[in-house]
Parts: C-alpha cells; sequence; structure tokens
C-alpha cells in the first residue's frame, strides 16, 4: 500500500540493505547483444540508421569543436537516457530517470566540463558571449547578470525537465488506474483503451527526452568555441 502518491517513485526494493532498484540503469546491456550476430537484424539495422542520422545531426551543431569521435559521447548520453526511460514503462522495473539523482549526475559533469573547457582555453569568447551585439552601455551589467544566472542554471534545468516528464506521465497512469476497482465493466474497459492511449505517449515522451536533454547538451557545448 502506498503512503502517498510519490512513493511509486522510491526506491525501496533492497537486498541486503543494497538498493536493488538502481540496477535498472544498466538493463539496457541485455540490448548489446543484438549488436554481435554474425548476420545483422532489423534491429542491429534500424539501431545503426538512428546513431548514423545522430551523428550527422551532432557533427553540423557542434560546428568548430567536432573531432572524429566526439559524437560519441552525445550518442552514449542518448542511448543511456532512452534505455532508462522506456525501460522504465515496463511493470516493475524501476525508472531511474525521474529521480534527480541520476539526472543531476548526467547532466552537472556535462556542464562542468564544458564550462572550464572554455574559460581556461577561450576566455575571449566567453567573455564576449555575455553581452549580446548591440547592448546599450548602461544594460552591460544586467546582461552579464542574467547570462551568468542562465548558464548556472543550465544543469538544473536540463536534469529537472527530464525527471519532471518522466514523474507527470507516471503519476497520471497511477491516478488513473488506482480508480480501477471502483468503476462497472464499461468504465474499465473505457480506462484501458485511455491508459494504452496515455502508454504510447509516455513512449513518445520516453524518446523526445531524451533527444532533447540531448541535443540541449551539444548546443551547450558548442557555445564554449
Amino acid at each position: 500500500m502506498m503512503s502517498n502518491l510519490f512513493s511509486i517513485f522510491d526506491p525501496t526494493t533492497n537486498l541486503f540493505n543494497l538498493s536493488i532498484n538502481w540496477l535498472s540503469t544498466i538493463l539496457g546491456i541485455m540490448f548489446l547483444p543484438y549488436s554481435f550476430w554474425l548476420i545483422p537484424n532489423r534491429h542491429h539495422i534500424f539501431w545503426n540508421f538512428i546513431l548514423n542520422k545522430l551523428h550527422n545531426e551532432f557533427k553540423i551543431l557542434l560546428k568548430n569543436n567536432y573531432f572524429n569521435g566526439s559524437t560519441m559521447i552525445f550518442i552514449s548520453l542518448f542511448s543511456f537516457v532512452l534505455f532508462n526511460n522506456f525501460l522504465g514503462l515496463f511493470p516493475y522495473i524501476f525508472t531511474s530517470t525521474s529521480h534527480l539523482t541520476l539526472t543531476l549526475a548526467i547532466s552537472l559533469p556535462l556542464w562542468l566540463s564544458f564550462i572550464l573547457y572554455g574559460w581556461i582555453n577561450n576566455y575571449q569568447h566567453m567573455f564576449i558571449h555575455m553581452i549580446p551585439q548591440g547592448t546599450p552601455s548602461i544594460l552591460m551589467p544586467f546582461m552579464v547578470l542574467i547570462e551568468t544566472i542562465s548558464n548556472i542554471i543550465r544543469p538544473g534545468t536540463l536534469a529537472v525537465r527530464l525527471t519532471a516528464n518522466m514523474i507527470a506521465g507516471h503519476l497520471l497512469m497511477t491516478l488513473l488506474s488506482s480508480t480501477g476497482p471502483n468503476l462497472s465493466y464499461i468504465f474499465i474497459m473505457m480506462l484501458i483503451l485511455i491508459q494504452i492511449l496515455l502508454l504510447i505517449l509516455e513512449s513518445a515522451v520516453a524518446v523526445i527526452q531524451s533527444y532533447v536533454i540531448t541535443i540541449l547538451s551539444t548546443l551547450y557545448s558548442s557555445e564554449v568555441n
């Protein structure tokens, strides 16, 4: 029995005082053996098609920062977040991306590495980026303050965006399913149909959010040079 609505996101399953729920973050490894088959299957061909499209798009976004292999970190980020978002839709699988513990652990090191690289290697560009071209002199201090705050909150916005979108859909499905025992058969059939539509929507959200966090990380990295 749930003590409150948000308890469905609590990683309470444990063994020997270890939180077993967080092991769901490595369930994506189950899909790797498909890539090593002698004859490529449809899964392998489809996944390679997606990765090639992402590589070409990230290559364009990175601009001057692109070098051989630089897109791999963003492709790996996309794959990791996508697997965790999608697997969290299955019953009894813990959605690790619905916790700020994981999403901040992803976004904060990326943002910090971009900022440090930019200020150490190209500080003049970073200073110029603080003040948009054509800004009146009287507004320059305010623009520097606004740009500084917007840069500082970037990892938080990335983490909260992913977490909030994962929590919202799961909560809505949980709220609707909790009303099932009190409904008649006709309304239960309608409820099942609505839940199926919500599950399709959540599947789309899982893909879109993994794409969004990867694209934004790529854009942030392209701004440091």
